[in-house]
């Protein structure tokens, strides 16, 4: 089977063409393989282009647990830059994942900005944040993001009462005296692991750390495998629109694998 190797900030992903059907059927576990990084090709998910109709194509997300997952904005940042190096060339990319439409753009300095699903509030959960970005996710400030036990504290609470039933993504976030700037690190249900960028992560934390109560919002986020640019408009109702989610996306290899 062919398959490629994508990255964006760290978050690495298989990708399967099957606009053709000519992918096999995969099960849980050989997904769980070809996600090994010490079995298989190792990746953080792996994904499935397939063919839609009034879409540029329909995207499939997995997690290396071998479970459908939800949204992933960095795996849809690296689905559209696929769909260029096919030789899809678009100025607006409409495709369909897990939460419904979407938008990209790729733009003249190969940042690809994708468009994700509107925002509705966020609720409070003890002293920290809950809200769907596509995905759900807990996001927590702190004060050194570096010194946190990712791992530990991270499984914690995606296990907790609370959570572990349907499971949450984690993001401990730093604040800095530029209110337009955080550092972000996460930990995905999925992978029960750190990874080094999660998309939906980053753009729920830009959107609990906004510095403009009402109207325009760009917020640089630093994550471990580089930075993203989340850009939205906040409501004083305490909803968001226009909400994209911007950085780069690159092909690491491609190659042919038995399953």
């Amino acid at each position: 089977m062919k398959f490629y190797k994508y990255q964006g900030t760290g978050n690495d992903f298989v990708i399967l063409d099957n606009r053709k059907k000519d992918c096999p059927i995969l099960s849980a576990e050989q997904i769980r393989r070809l996600c090994d990084r010490r079995f298989g090709i190792g990746s953080d998910g792996l994904m499935i282009m397939n063919e839609k109709n009034s879409y540029d194509f329909e995207m499939k997300y997995y997690n290396s647990d071998g479970k459908e997952g939800s949204m992933c904005g960095n795996g849809g940042r690296c689905m559209v830059k696929f769909a260029y190096q096919l030789g899809i060339h678009k100025d607006v990319y409409k495709f369909q994942a897990a939460d419904g439409d979407h938008e990209a753009e790729i733009d003249t300095d190969g940042v690809i900005s994708l468009k994700m699903k509107d925002v509705r509030g966020i609720k409070k959960f003890q002293n920290d944040s809950v809200l769907n970005t596509g995905s759900p996710h807990y996001v927590k400030i702190v004060t050194d993001v570096m010194k946190i036990d990712i791992n530990k504290t991270g499984s914690e609470i995606r296990h907790s009462e609370e959570f572990d039933k349907e499971g949450i993504n984690v993001n401990f976030v730093e604040l800095s005296p530029d209110p337009s700037k955080i550092i972000v690190r996460t930990y995905e249900r999925g992978v029960e692991n750190e990874t080094y960028s999660c998309g939906t992560g980053v753009t729920a934390s830009a959107l609990v750390c906004f510095h403009n109560e009402a109207g325009f919002n760009d917020v640089e986020v630093k994550t471990l495998g580089g930075s993203l640019t989340v850009e939205f408009d906040r409501f004083a109702d305490g909803h968001y629109e226009n909400i994209w989610l911007c950085g780069p996306a690159e092909k690491v290899y491609e190659g042919i694998v038995e399953v």
